[in-house]
């Protein structure tokens, strides 16, 4: 009898103990609720949940047009990393991402629900996309022994186009896995969509607030040309924009995958394309968090990390940041460039990758990504002292 006590005793323990974590975790994730939802009219949920639960708010408009009292402009731009969304066609039966997107209720947005307010406040959010929209495919022979290959109707993109994702880089070594007609159905999709778009052949070009912002994209993987070649291109290319653009942003999609530091090659076009007249560099390709360099001037951001990933459910590093920066400009000059990053887990849950990017509220988690930083930033000439989390 007392053993059986004993027994009950244990295991009434352990059922207090997981439900105080469960709200624990849920205070501090902001996890995602199940849902069964009805898009509104502008294509988006409405803000309340199948069994009654209360949503997460529905953020305001888009931020407004900002002039200062001398004349100048100020333009707010938001970077994000990997977003590759959809099913891996090398897997059978229903894919990881399918599985959560019917979980939500067949909801794209979900991906964006809890970062959509900061998206929403500024002037121009890029993101790199990573994967092919299109409604039938062919593999390609070169691409058949590929372990990742990502597809999604093109109807994914109204996860863009609702949660005020305004362009895309479609530079990266997933774009062309289904060849020719697959990245055409992605650049279809995307135009459809009204979002701008960029290759290392079409420059994608953003108006706001007056002012012309083009964006140029490239890839060092698998390439016919050097690292200096590309540089060549990088140095002609990035002349030309800021000739006929105020304000020029260069993407990459280079390194290797789970560095978290930038090679010697990276480091070289980065500031490559600074000396060139580029206002912004953003990397991508890594799936981890690199340092900032402040080169110049101007920022480069050697990786974003991951964003919205579905190539696995519990990747080993799930933090990754959106990176914010600020521009004030007069009469076609930038006066100053400030910037801070918010810190964030590619997913709501921390037991599981659920592709809902999520701001970080633990105070240590915020601190592993901005130690993770500074130490793999300490070998960079120019590598930023510190990392804000609000603007200065």
């Amino acid at each position: 009898m007392k053993k059986f006590l004993f027994l009950l005793l244990v295991f009434m323990l352990a059922l207090v103990a997981m439900f105080a974590f469960a709200e624990e975790e849920l205070e501090l994730y902001f996890e995602l609720p199940t849902q069964n939802t009805q898009s509104g009219a502008n294509g988006s949920a409405e803000n309340s949940t199948a069994d009654g639960q209360e949503a997460l708010p529905v953020p305001g408009a888009t931020l407004p047009p900002q002039v200062e009292a001398d004349g100048s402009v100020v333009v707010t731009i938001t970077a994000v990393g990997d977003v590759t969304i959809g099913r891996n066609v090398q897997h059978k039966g229903t894919s990881i991402f399918e599985k959560e997107l019917k979980k939500q209720g067949g909801d794209i947005n979900f991906i964006f629900r809890n970062v959509k307010d900061i998206f929403e406040d500024d002037h121009l959010t890029i993101a790199n996309f990573e994967g092919v929209l299109a409604d039938e495919y062919k593999i390609p022979s070169e691409k058949r022994n590929n372990s990742f290959l990502f597809l999604g109707p093109p109807s994914y993109t109204e996860a863009l186009s609702n949660n005020s994702v305004e362009a895309v880089t479609m530079e990266n070594n997933h774009v062309g896995d289904f060849g020719d007609d697959g990245k055409a159905s992605t650049i279809k999709a995307m135009e459809d969509a009204g979002i701008v778009w960029s290759n290392k052949g079409n420059p994608g070009i953003f108006e706001v607030q007056g002012l012309k912002i083009c964006m140029l994209s490239y890839q060092t993987l698998n390439q016919p040309f050097t690292s200096d070649e590309l540089k060549v291109m990088v140095d002609s290319d990035v002349k030309k924009a800021k000739q006929q653009n105020d304000l020029v942003i260069v993407s990459f999609h280079w390194g290797d995958e789970l560095d978290y530091a930038p090679k010697s090659n990276q480091i070289m076009l980065g500031r490559a394309a600074i000396d060139s007249g580029a206002d912004l560099v953003l990397g991508h390709h890594s799936h981890r968090i690199n340092p900032i360099e402040c080169y110049k001037g101007k920022y480069i951001v050697y990786s974003l990390a991951n964003c919205s990933f579905a190539g696995n459910n519990k990747p080993s590093d799930m933090f990754t940041f959106i990176f914010q920066t600020r521009f004030r400009v007069l009469k076609g000059e930038i006066i100053s460039n400030t910037f801070r990053i918010i810190p964030c887990r590619i997913s709501s849950r921390k037991d599981y990758n659920d592709f809902a990017i999520t701001p970080l509220q633990d105070q240590s988690n915020v601190t592993t990504v901005l130690n993770t930083l500074e130490k793999n930033g300490r070998k960079l000439d120019y590598a930023v002292k510190t990392y804000p989390l609000d603007w200065e």
